[in-house]
C-alpha cells in the first residue's frame, strides 16, 4: 500500500511538474490575432504594428487574420467561440465591445461574459470637418448655422462610432443635422470633398491628409483635449463641455483562457506599447497609447457601454 501511495505521489508530482512546464512555455506555437475589419483601416494598421512587436516579446509569431463583416461582429464572434487557450485573440474596438451589442437585434456574443480582457492599447481621436465652401470656421459657427439652415453630415455607416459621434453632437448642441450613411469612410470622404455633403465625422488618421492639404476644414477633434499632432484644432469640448468620443483598440481572448496565458499576452502588449518605435508609429496617426491591465480594460468596456446606451436609444439606432 505504501509503494502504491509513493508511486501515486511521484506520478502526481511529475504531472504537476509537466503542467507547470507547459504553462511556463506559453506560447509554444504561433498566435492568431483576428482583426474584425478589412485590411487598410486604422484598426488593421494598429493591429499589425502591435502583432509584430508582440511576436518579438513572446518569441512566437503573431499572425494577423482579417475577418471583416457586420461592423466587426463576425470577427468578434469567431474569437468568442474559439478554443480558450490563448492562441486566438481579438483586436477589439468600441464597435465590437460597446456599440454592436447595443445596436444589433440578434446578439452574436456578450462583450463582457464571452471575452477575457487582455489590455486596452490606444485611443484614436475622431474629427468634425467640413468642406471649405461651407461658411463656418468654428464649432459654434456650425451650431449657429445648423439652427438656421438644413444641413447634413456624412459618416462611414449606420451604427458606427462616427455616426454616433454625430448623434451625440446633435443632442448636446441642440441641432438637427441629417445623417447620411456611407459604406465606409472612403466613399463618405469622397462626397464631402466634392461638396455633395458638407460635413463629416471621421477618424482623424483617415482625414488628416485632406486637413493638411486644405481640402477639408477641421472644426474640432472629439477627444476631451486637443491632440499633439494637430494642436491648432480645438476640441469640440471647448465649445460643448463634456463632449467626448473616440475610437479605441484593445486585445481580448475567449472567456476561460488560462490566467498564465492572459498574463503573458498582457506583458507582451505592455512591452510592445512601450517600444519607442511603436510609440512613434502610433503618434503618426494621433493615437494615444494607454496600455492597461486586464482589470482596467474590463472597467473600460463597462463604462463605454454605459456611455453609449442612452445615445443609441435617443438616436433609435438598431441593425438586424
Amino acid at each position: 500500500m505504501l509503494k502504491i501511495t509513493r508511486r501515486l505521489l511521484l506520478g502526481a508530482a511529475m504531472a504537476a511538474g509537466l503542467a507547470g512546464a507547459a504553462a511556463a512555455a506559453f506560447p509554444d506555437r504561433p498566435i492568431t490575432l483576428v482583426i474584425p475589419f478589412a485590411a487598410g483601416g486604422s484598426t488593421d494598421v494598429v493591429g499589425r504594428i502591435v502583432a509584430d512587436r508582440m511576436g518579438q516579446a513572446l518569441g512566437q509569431q503573431v499572425v494577423v487574420q482579417n475577418v471583416g463583416g457586420a461592423g466587426g461582429s463576425l470577427g468578434a464572434q469567431q474569437v468568442a467561440k474559439a478554443d480558450p487557450d490563448g492562441y486566438t485573440i481579438l483586436m477589439g474596438t468600441v464597435a465590437t465591445h460597446a456599440l454592436n451589442p447595443l445596436i444589433l437585434k440578434q446578439k452574436p456574443y456578450d462583450p463582457v461574459t464571452d471575452f477575457a480582457p487582455i489590455s486596452l492599447l490606444v485611443l484614436v481621436p475622431n474629427v468634425l470637418a467640413v468642406n471649405p465652401e461651407l461658411p463656418v470656421k468654428t464649432v459654434q459657427e456650425l451650431i449657429d448655422l445648423a439652427k438656421k439652415d438644413p444641413l447634413a453630415y456624412a459618416s462611414s455607416g449606420n451604427g458606427t462610432p462616427l455616426h454616433l459621434s454625430g448623434e451625440l453632437f446633435k443632442s448636446m448642441a441642440g441641432v438637427d443635422i441629417t445623417h447620411i450613411p456611407y459604406k465606409g469612410s472612403g466613399p463618405a470622404l469622397t462626397d464631402v470633398l466634392g461638396n455633395q455633403v458638407p460635413i463629416i465625422f471621421d477618424n482623424l488618421p483617415s482625414s488628416s491628409g485632406h486637413i493638411t492639404s486644405g481640402k477639408l476644414r477641421a472644426l474640432g477633434v472629439t477627444t476631451k483635449e486637443r491632440v499633439p499632432s494637430f494642436p491648432d484644432i480645438p476640441a469640440i469640448a471647448e465649445t460643448l463641455p463634456g463632449y467626448e468620443t473616440y475610437s479605441w483598440n484593445a486585445l481580448f481572448a475567449p472567456t476561460g483562457t488560462p490566467p498564465e496565458a492572459i498574463a503573458a499576452l498582457n506583458k507582451a502588449a505592455l512591452e510592445a506599447m512601450a517600444d519607442p518605435a511603436v510609440v512613434a508609429r502610433m503618434g503618426e496617426f494621433s493615437a494615444s497609447i494607454v496600455a492597461s491591465s486586464p482589470e482596467e480594460l474590463a472597467e473600460h468596456v463597462k463604462a463605454e457601454m454605459a456611455k453609449w446606451e442612452p445615445v443609441v436609444k435617443a438616436a433609435n439606432v438598431s441593425l438586424d
